[in-house]
């Protein structure tokens, strides 16, 4: 599958690299394609999260309520889901989708001219990012990205520990594909932010339509 979606991605991607004649132009508009095309998926997720987020208080409340009862707990939760129509599964399935993507773009991304060849601003896209900045920016979008999506009070400490990792990780990977997760990170909080204007949370849960 992996294998069939990157023979997909490569094919746009020697396509706009041939009318571009740059491989960073090339990796963002693709970035923006591929987020583009899962915009159905997104879309469900955010709605699935901003539910989530609006019982919130409620569930805190059943958990403290009925913490000794575990099965009393467990029924009346998903009463409340059943109430709201919120699926507590619903933000994890397009991150799944997503993860294919990402593996197949990564050989896309192996099979770059050689260094300097894919040079692209500051930056050979094949090689390390040794200014930085590429890793710091992962980090910082990865931050707000985090911090839009977080259901919870409980969330705050995934929004400072996968920032951390994310910009740990990119101090060692090809500049590439660290270009690829600023430039998706950056697409998704503008994302995020047009669909919580056109799908807002509604009085009784969930979301209008």
């Amino acid at each position: 599958m992996i294998q069939w979606i990157s023979s997909g991605l490569s094919w746009f991607f020697d396509l706009i690299v041939t009318y571009s004649n740059s491989y960073g132009i090339a990796i963002i508009l693709l970035t923006i394609l591929i987020r583009l095309l899962l915009l159905p998926l997104t879309i469900k997720q955010t709605k699935s999260l901003a539910a989530m987020k609006e019982i919130q208080p409620q569930l805190e409340e059943i958990q403290k309520k009925y913490k000794d009862n575990p099965q009393e707990m467990q029924a009346r939760s998903m009463e409340l889901y059943q109430e709201y129509k919120v699926n507590p599964l619903g933000g994890c399935f397009p991150m799944l989708v997503q993860l294919p993507i990402l593996w197949a773009f990564i050989y896309v991304l192996r099979d770059l001219p050689e260094s300097g060849a894919a040079q692209f601003l500051l930056w050979d896209l094949t090689v390390k990012d040794t200014t930085f900045i590429l890793p710091i920016l992962a980090m910082v979008t990865q931050y707000f990205n985090v911090k839009q999506t977080s259901a919870d009070a409980s969330q705050n400490s995934m929004a400072l520990i996968m920032p951390i990792m994310i910009g740990v990780f990119s101090i060692n990977l090809p500049s590439g594909l660290v270009l690829y997760w600023v430039v998706g990170n950056i697409f998704s909080a503008v994302q995020q932010a047009w669909i919580a204007k056109k799908y807002p949370v509604s009085s009784q849960g969930g979301q209008n339509k």
